[in-house]
């Protein structure tokens, strides 16, 4: 085992503490503004990546990511439809509002789609959710999307981690190709729709 991986096990806690700081990094992600400044992906990658070196269980490590994911995105859907109304009335967005009619039929159009690519997407994280509460999305349909979502999420990033156990190189080889894989998936579908509405 590398040096720095014994030193991180010895230094991080243990038990429910430990896997509470987990669901923590994957909420505090989901947040907007403060997604942007928490490498949550990462750190959950490296987590997963622990785990394969006898750190936590990675059961309970998808099962505690999952949790922090989709309370994080229900907040931030939360927030946007409180907070929403008030950011429509800044002159700012008044003069703008015939981009939010876009940006509101395009969430009935495609919401699960916006939903997915944000959960994979790290930029747009905190920002989607916050914009589908703001745009009044049926709030049965976004927790049954952003659970499936949480889910899918809270498998796949502990469990790049925990299949690259062998070397932290190798882990991150997997979380960049997955990523690439999630880009090229959302730019052939924004072209997909950016062709449909020529063909119209």
């Amino acid at each position: 085992m590398e040096h720095w991986i014994q030193q991180l096990i010895e230094v991080l806690p243990d038990g429910a503490i430990y896997l509470l700081l987990v669901a923590l990094v994957a909420f505090l992600e989901s947040i907007p503004l403060l997604g942007l400044a928490m490498p949550g992906s990462t750190l959950i990658i490296l987590a997963g990546f622990l785990a394969a070196h006898g750190k936590s269980d990675i059961i309970a490590l998808i099962f505690f990511s999952t949790i922090g994911a989709f309370i994080g995105d229900f907040l931030s859907y939360w927030l946007g439809g409180r907070l929403g109304g008030r950011l429509l009335k800044t002159s700012w967005l008044r003069k703008r509002q015939h981009r939010i009619q876009e940006a509101e039929a395009f969430f009935i159009e495609h919401g699960g789609k916006s939903l997915f690519y944000a959960r994979f997407l790290g930029p747009i994280r905190g920002t989607i959710p916050f914009l589908a509460g703001m745009a009044h999305m049926q709030a049965t349909f976004f927790c049954r999307t952003t659970l499936l979502n949480a889910i899918l999420w809270g498998i796949a990033y502990p469990g790049l981690g925990y299949l690259g156990g062998e070397s932290w190189q190798r882990a991150s080889d997997l979380s960049i190709r997955l990523g690439l894989i999630i880009l090229l998936t959302f730019c052939a579908s924004l072209f997909h729709l950016w062709l449909k509405r020529k063909t119209r």
